[in-house]
């Protein structure tokens, strides 16, 4: 006779349904207002942190799309809570995330000894592009070996995000998966900025803008708020809108669902509609430029005569008389003879042009900007405002820098458009475009302002780079997979 047992499995939220659990629970109320009658609330916090942060550190480490979602979420929101708690300083956080995320690839990678990360030529130039800025601290030119740690952090420890995403991400479903976190924490952002714009800012907004002397006379122009929404900034409230915008546009290519199309086009009208709020003319630009290069490697009959009608379209709004400032800003930025600000940074880059040829190496990272004046007050590069992201890379990391960043995205963008070519599953073929459109817009918004130094553009500018290769190789399993099944079917035993 057979015996058979069932047996029944577990998990670890079971836990809290039996003795046990209650017993821990309760142990933690009572260690809480323990801590909190003898200490006061922030012991009760750093109690609670130590009870949530353990686990959330050990799920970082352990399980790395918790910790990739984990870092993609945070990158939205940290500046935003940032503003709540003043004082904090939540970029360590963010240090701290990556550096969890790090150590958990180190150890997947030590038992998947199969993957390389210098097996492309995207992945060579952007370990290049590393190494050269981790170089920069024996610049000789350099005023301050603390700026450049501060610098480091937003361009040498993000870029190692990349590797992450392309080791990590394995299969359409993860990435479906965060294409829909995405554009929903795009479309919270996009909401809340319009909220400000209709009702204001918030007490706790107010009081940051207000801690910063400065920060009225950037964020009120021409008798009017720049929204900021959930961001650091306008410009990576209007960045992020642009690109998210681009993102919406290619799947509508994607999905078979008219429900989902409509969809789609109404968040691009949601994040039209804030990035105009935002007021970065330089934004404006993105999203027009992109859709040129899609109709462009997409050139057919219908995307011909859909990118004829958006180009009408387009003419007639920039061309329009409006008396609205969000829309005129919009308007200008297509004028730029028309633009004050557009002239003064021309007139700053001519300045500074003698020395970036004579500086083949820049002056160091972190010499210009507020690092350069925090680090090095007084010196000739801090009192220069770089207002772009290639003219802050000239003058900190010379032209030799400068060089190598637009051999980064030459490289990037050649190895996105060749794989597009190259994928056949239309789904994939269109998230390869998505992401190769996003680079391209960043490497064109990068001119007239910093667009890769902010949360979350930084971290989703290396996603996207990523994407573009793990595309490729999911298609080429797929096609595989697909071969082998054929085979197994002509087979006849």
């Amino acid at each position: 006779m057979m015996l058979t047992k069932k047996i029944k499995t577990y998990s670890w939220t079971d836990l809290f349904y039996q003795p046990a659990g209650y017993l821990i629970m309760s142990l933690v109320a009572l260690i809480l207002s323990a801590a909190i009658i003898h200490w006061g609330v922030p012991a009760a916090l750093t109690i609670l942190g130590l009870v949530i942060g353990l686990p959330m550190v050990y799920a970082i480490v352990a399980y790395p799309k918790f910790g990739i979602m984990t870092l993609l979420i945070s990158s939205y929101l940290i500046m935003w809570i940032n503003r709540m708690v003043l004082n904090y300083p939540m970029g360590t956080v963010m240090d701290g995330l990556l550096i969890l995320l790090v150590v958990g690839f180190i150890i997947k990678h030590k038992y998947d000894k199969k993957w390389r990360f210098l097996d492309d030529s995207v992945s060579i130039m952007m370990m290049v592009w590393i190494l050269y800025n981790t170089l920069e601290l024996f610049n000789p030119y350099a005023q301050s070996r603390v700026a450049w740690l501060f610098t480091i952090r937003t361009i040498g420890i993000v870029a190692l995000t990349y590797y992450l995403f392309a080791f990590h991400i394995k299969s359409a479903g993860f990435i479906r998966l965060i294409f829909k976190t995405w554009i929903g924490l795009s479309a919270f952002a996009a909401v809340y900025a319009i909220f400000q714009e209709f009702h204001g800012f918030l007490p706790f907004e107010q009081k940051w803008l207000d801690a910063d002397p400065s920060a009225s006379s950037l964020y009120f122009q021409a008798g009017r708020w720049r929204r900021f929404g959930i961001f650091s900034d306008p410009v990576a409230a209007a960045y992020n809108m642009a690109i998210s915008s681009l993102l919406c546009f290619v799947l509508i290519f994607v999905t078979k669902s008219v429900l989902k199309k409509v969809t789609l086009v109404l968040l691009m009208m949601l994040f039209a509609m804030a990035t105009l709020y935002a007021g970065i003319r330089g934004a404006f630009i993105l999203l027009p430029a992109g859709l040129f290069l899609f109709f462009l490697l997409k050139l057919n009959a219908k995307t011909l005569i859909l990118g004829i009608i958006f180009a009408m379209g387009f003419a007639v709004l920039i061309r329009v008389p409006t008396t609205n400032t969000a829309l005129w800003r919009f308007q200008t930025a297509f004028r730029p003879s028309d633009d004050a600000s557009f002239n003064v940074r021309k007139n700053n880059q001519k300045r500074i042009q003698p020395y970036i040829q004579t500086h083949p190496i820049g002056g160091g990272l972190g010499s210009t900007g507020t690092w350069g004046q925090r680090f090095s007050p007084g010196t000739y590069l801090a009192s220069f405002p770089p207002d772009s992201g290639y003219v802050r890379v000239a003058v900190e990391s010379g032209w030799i820098g400068l060089a190598l960043l637009c051999a980064l995205f030459f490289v990037i963008l050649q190895k996105g458009i060749t794989n597009y070519f190259a994928i056949q599953n239309n789904e994939l073929k269109h998230y390869c475009l998505a992401m190769v459109l996003v680079v391209f817009a960043l490497s064109i918004g990068n001119y007239p302002q910093e667009a890769l130094v902010q949360f979350p553009i930084n971290i989703y500018f290396y996603l996207a780079i990523a994407l573009i290769g793990t595309t490729l190789k999911l298609d080429k399993q797929l096609q595989q997979n697909q071969q082998n099944h054929h085979h197994l079917k002509n087979i006849t035993l």
